[in-house]
């Protein structure tokens, strides 16, 4: 099949090969530095530099929990030192990572920012989120535009 053709696809990681399986976990300790080489980390789970180059641009691990728990939302805060600061330390209070974050230039004294977190939907609902960024001192929107 051409490169062109082809497709991606989620296959249960019971019937990948191993190689593909090592490869994986290499990638994994190169991105997480683990260890310093690609080399190193073929040595270390035990698949050769061929393969691991053969596969790494192909083979991507998929944690379908991960992408369930991200929510953007949309904000919009008054043109004032530390308004951004405060709603960063509120999203680490209230236990969520934050993915991005994307402020626009102030207009009117105001600014739009969206910001892109991973959430435990577990601690509490996206409501009580949306509300406890609300009572930020700045805050003069807070929008769920994806997510829930």
């Amino acid at each position: 099949m051409a490169e062109k053709d082809s497709k991606l696809v989620i296959v249960s990681s019971g019937v990948l090969p191993e190689v593909i399986l090592k490869v994986l976990e290499a990638k994994r300790m190169r991105a997480r530095g683990e260890v310093q080489t690609s080399a190193e980390a073929c040595r270390a789970v035990g698949v050769s530099r061929s393969a691991y180059y053969k596969y790494k641009d192909c083979v991507f691990n998929y944690d379908e929990q991960l992408t369930n728990n991200i929510l953007s939302i949309y904000l919009i805060l008054r043109d004032e030192k530390g308004v951004l600061s405060s709603i960063i330390s509120k999203l680490y209070e209230l236990g969520t990572n934050i993915l991005t974050i994307n402020q626009n230039i102030p207009v009117d004294s105001v600014a739009t920012v969206t910001i892109s977190v991973r959430f435990d939907h577990g601690q509490l609902s996206t409501a009580e989120l949306t509300g406890e960024l609300a009572k930020v001192s700045g805050v003069v929107d807070v929008k769920l535009i994806s997510g829930e």
